[in-house]
């Protein structure tokens, strides 16, 4: 990590009105390091930016960026909190395969996490209960596997992908863990909701952002974040995506950063499968297993787990019959009593049973789906 004055000086070209990271980077190209572009004369920063960006980078600092220069320093001081720049040794060796990394990045945990091999999962918000059961599989059997799993910390599949990888922390220490890439400062939680999975995160994985300290939850952070999430990993999973869905965009950025695309197809019913069926038109590979995943990717498992008979559930025999007649397509509560030819309240009365028991899910509209 960069010492305190470096962090100072990229701080200050970062705050700079004007400067945004393609700038940023043209400056870093001409004159080196943050502290050469503001000890250099205007008529050479002018060959380089447009007058006002030239004024505006050799201004005293506003008091603003100066409490947010003494606040991130502050930060970086503590334990396990790390700011890396382009410069930085420490700095993800994928993220300068894209073509706008960012020039500073706040990690907060295990951030040798960043230079390993690692695969996104990322999915809907709003997920059935099998989208949820195949994320956290899925993202458990690729992390003991030795690769970390990223996403994006939101609810749903992201949430789902990040508990897979911290269970498979906790059965071997040559687990991938997991990297959640945040659209906030790194001092923020967001959603609230996945405060207590923030602190696992933090604890024995490494939660990653491109944004200063205190900056909150704005819309247009999150699909800029995509970028990162699709750029240090080797392939998405996509899990669960509707047709417009922010999951799309991470996959359309893998595929321009040249990464490999993997989806989970559904039910051809299923709203949430509209998105995975259409990226595996566009050439994204069907996968059933991680171990799928692995050898497209031609990886070899630092560690993998024998695979464990499911275990067995013992359903009474109404129960059974529901289940089989159901099938693994959505279906509502009315075509299931005709099917099973059972009156309709022995039929909800069998549903929510299932539902407890976690063997089926309701689905928007009224519709019914048996879990595997």
């Amino acid at each position: 990590m960069p010492a305190s004055d470096d962090i100072a000086h990229w701080l200050r070209l970062e705050q700079t009105p004007g400067v945004g990271p393609e700038t940023a980077r043209k400056l870093l190209s001409a004159f080196g390091l943050p502290e050469n572009i503001f000890n250099t004369h205007l008529s050479a920063l002018q060959a380089v930016v447009s007058d006002r960006i030239a004024h505006a980078l050799l201004a005293p600092l506003s008091e603003s960026s100066k409490a947010l220069i003494a606040r991130t320093q502050e930060w970086a001081a503590q334990a396990d909190n790390h700011v890396l720049t382009l410069a930085d040794a420490d700095y993800p060796a994928a993220l300068l395969e894209i073509s706008d990394p960012p020039i500073l990045l706040y990690a907060k945990g295990r951030i040798e996490l960043l230079s390993r091999p690692s695969l996104a999962v990322v999915g809907s918000r709003n997920a059935t209960a099998q989208g949820i059961s195949n994320a956290e599989k899925f993202s458990e059997a690729l992390s003991l596997a030795g690769l970390s799993i990223v996403s994006g910390m939101a609810l749903g599949i992201d949430t789902a992908a990040h508990h897979g990888g911290l269970q498979a922390i906790q059965k071997t220490q040559s687990a991938g863990s997991t990297i959640a890439v945040i659209g906030t400062g790194a001092d923020i939680v967001y959603p609230a909701r996945n405060r207590t999975l923030a602190h696992q995160i933090a604890a024995a994985g490494c939660i990653l952002s491109e944004y200063a300290l205190g900056v909150p939850a704005i819309v247009s952070n999150f699909p800029r974040r995509n970028r990162i999430i699709s750029g240090l990993s080797r392939g998405v999973l996509v899990v669960e995506a509707a047709l417009q869905s922010g999951s799309l965009i991470t996959a359309r950025m893998a595929a321009e950063q040249g990464r490999d695309m993997f989806a989970i197809p559904g039910s051809i019913h299923s709203p949430l499968s509209k998105g995975c069926h259409q990226l595996i038109k566009q050439g994204a590979k069907l996968v059933e297993s991680a171990q799928d995943i692995l050898e497209e990717l031609k990886y070899a498992p630092i560690a993998m787990t024998a695979n464990v008979p499911a275990e067995q559930i013992e359903i009474d025999a109404p129960y059974a019959q529901v289940l089989q007649t159901m099938g693994h397509d959505p279906v509502d509560a009315d075509t299931l009593a005709m099917r099973c030819q059972l009156d309709i309240a022995a039929i909800n009365a069998h549903l929510l049973s299932l539902e407890l028991d976690g063997l089926a899910e309701m689905l928007p509209g009224g519709l019914y789906r048996r879990i595997a």
